[in-house]
């Protein structure tokens, strides 16, 4: 049968059309950017559905100390997460996911059960990569990885106060980690992933933004006087039974801390035996009564005026002053003594003599000069600034306290300032936690004249009958002064309960360091800050000396009995 030409014609027409048509409408999907069914749409229907945005940690800053010694690191683990709505594995996936994870099979089905309705919740956090990988190469339905970092403290106990520690979100929570945790903490970046419909990865797709390191921070500190003034502290409070402790350890000549330890510690790695108590940083959130530590600093007034100078006899007899109805007794009748020797006997009728003869604000102007009752700008979170009092009107005994370091109060770090400014000739420079790189101007507060004549006098405090000679070193000379307070209580002054200071620094003709430490309610039957505070002193001083290369000295006062010279 023969086919008429035309139909075979129409026949090959429709063949055409269809096959251009089948092309118009492919191009239409693939060319053409259509918004309800062209490419773009079609592309953007089978991302939604395949492409994931995953978020990507910022490597937090590290933390060192003065010489690059690691304080805060991070290291990098695995934290497994579930989406439930995915989660479809049988009942021996669910046993085996909870022994691999150190749970109940139970308590995990609960949870489970508890999120039905959320895409997400975590299954175990900060896993070793190794163990993490295991339980993902089971390629279980819903669970899935991703890095994260925590925290680790090669230091542990030991600069815990200063550095601090950050929480599970990698946050700072106490000391610098909280201060600079901006600083720290960088920027999250982003990659693009292409996974199947089962969340399986099939392929990188290459990175959205880089994650962006946090900045690295180096401290003033130095990890081996750290650690001296840990042991010792630790050995001290101990020994005497005591409640807590602090020193403080500062570069004259740069402010810088080079150590500054509490007691009681805590160990930032072990996070589950942190005791809330133990956490502040004593060395500058505590306020205490300095005591016979602001004699020097009442001495330096009187200097200043003209009227005095260190020989300038003061007669403390019979022993004791009566003042407003109050008795203040030295332990013996010291008779007439010059200036220098009230310092040396810590004389508490001789200063209070002294007080009473100067003008109204000439001891609280030296105090606020030398940088008490303010804050000392180190940027420490929860830095108290102490409590010196401005009154209009002083009571004669107010003013009589006050000369000696009661009425008022300091944090150790406060102390350490001030006792710097005179080693440091009357030049007062801010305290800093950050290492110096370049040298930082100081302000004159004293004259170097009174502030060379005071240390002359704390020379003697060391020596053979003065009340600090536990605090002298074999091979440097050293000033300082002791102080012995009484503990304020709800009921007022305590009289079983004591601060006991000593601030110092060496060496004395030319004083490098300074340090402060303070022992809070001794109970060892020892209490007086010449007995208590000053060895200390002595120990974490002559180290940090050697520590820096200071030549050592040749001990005058050990052969003679004299003061250094």
């Amino acid at each position: 049968m023969t086919v008429p030409r035309w139909r075979f014609a129409l026949v090959l027409v429709l063949l055409c059309a269809l096959v251009l048509l089948l092309l118009w409408h492919v191009a239409l999907l693939q060319v053409v950017p259509g918004k309800d069914r062209g490419f773009e749409f079609l592309q953007g229907q089978g991302n939604a559905r395949t492409v994931r945005i995953e978020g990507l940690a910022a490597h937090r800053g590290v933390i060192t100390d003065r010489n690059g010694e690691p304080l805060a690191v991070s290291t990098p683990l695995q934290t497994l997460w579930l989406n439930p709505q995915e989660w479809s594995g049988s009942v021996a996936d669910l046993q085996a996911l909870a022994g691999q994870l150190g749970v109940e099979r139970d308590s995990l089905a609960n949870k489970i059960a508890q999120y039905a309705s959320r895409e997400f919740m975590y299954l175990k956090r900060n896993m070793a990569p190794d163990q993490a990988q295991q339980i993902l190469a089971q390629r279980l339905p819903g669970v899935y990885g991703r890095r994260e970092y925590q925290r680790f403290y090669p230091a542990g106990e030991v600069a815990a106060h200063v550095v601090g520690f950050t929480n599970i979100d990698d946050k700072g929570q106490e000391g610098l980690e909280l201060a600079f945790d901006e600083w720290l903490q960088g920027q999250a970046g982003s990659k693009r992933l292409i996974k199947d419909l089962k969340g399986h990865v099939i392929k990188d797709a290459g990175l959205v933004q880089a994650p962006k390191p946090g900045q690295d921070i180096r401290l003033s500190i130095d990890l081996r006087m750290q650690y001296v003034a840990h042991r010792e502290l630790k050995r001290a409070v101990a020994e005497h039974s005591a409640a807590a402790g602090s020193v403080v350890l500062l570069d004259v000549k740069t402010g810088e801390v080079l150590a500054m330890a509490n007691q009681p510690a805590y160990n930032p790695n072990d996070r589950a035996r942190i005791r809330v108590a133990s956490l502040r940083n004593r060395a500058i959130t505590d306020q205490f009564e300095p005591g016979s530590t602001m004699k020097p600093l009442t001495v330096m007034a009187a200097l200043e005026t003209g009227r005095y100078r260190p020989g300038t006899v003061i007669d403390t007899s019979p022993g004791y002053i009566h003042i407003d109805n109050k008795t203040l007794l030295d332990p013996i009748n010291y008779g007439k003594i010059d200036l220098t020797k009230v310092i040396t006997k810590s004389s508490q009728v001789g200063i209070s003599k002294l007080a009473l003869d100067l003008e109204l604000d000439t001891i609280r102007d030296i105090y606020f000069r030398m940088g008490l009752g303010q804050g000392t700008a180190i940027g420490f979170p929860g830095e108290r600034i102490g409590v010196l009092p401005n009154k209009s009107r002083w009571t004669r005994i107010e003013r009589a306290n006050f000369a000696f370091g009661y009425g008022m109060s300091v944090t150790p770090l406060q102390l350490a300032q001030a006792y710097a400014v005179i080693a440091n000739h009357g030049m007062r420079k801010p305290v800093s936690l950050l290492r110096h790189d370049e040298p930082v101007p100081g302000e004159r507060v004293v004259s170097a004249r009174v502030s060379r004549q005071i240390i002359d006098m704390l020379k003697t405090v060391v020596l053979p009958g003065g009340t600090g000679k536990q605090a002298q070193i074999a091979s440097y000379p050293v000033a300082g002064k002791t102080g012995t307070a009484h503990k304020v209580t709800a009921e007022g002054y305590a009289d079983d309960q004591y601060i006991s200071i000593f601030a110092g620094m060496a060496p004395a003709e030319a004083p490098r360091v300074v340090a402060v430490v303070v022992v809070d309610d001794p109970k060892s039957g020892k209490y007086y800050g010449g007995e208590v505070a000053a060895p200390v002193f002595s120990r974490v001083a002559e180290s940090a000396l050697r520590l820096m290369n200071v030549p050592p000295q040749i001990s005058v006062a050990a052969a003679t009995g004299r003061p250094w010279t």
